[in-house]
C-alpha cells in the first residue's frame, strides 16, 4: 500500500497548528520523519500517524 504524502501546509492543517511549527519541528528534528524530494519536503501519512501515537504523554483519567 502506498502512503499519502503530505506537504508541510497539509500537515499543519491536519494537526491544526501553524505551518511555522511544522517547519520548526523539521529544523530541530522533533517532528515526524521527513522526506526530501528534490527541494520539496513531504511527510508520509503512516509516519505521521506513528509519530502522533508516540506523542501520548499519559493515561486519560477515568471518573
Amino acid at each position: 500500500m502506498i502512503d499519502t504524502l503530505l506537504s508541510p501546509t497539509a500537515l499543519a492543517d491536519y494537526l491544526d497548528v501553524p505551518v511555522a511549527t511544522v517547519y520548526r519541528w523539521n529544523y530541530v528534528g522533533s517532528g515526524p520523519p521527513v522526506l526530501h524530494i528534490g527541494r520539496h519536503v513531504r511527510y508520509r501519512s503512516g509516519d505521521v500517524q506513528k509519530w502522533l501515537g508516540q506523542q501520548t504523554t499519559g493515561q486519560a483519567q477515568t471518573s
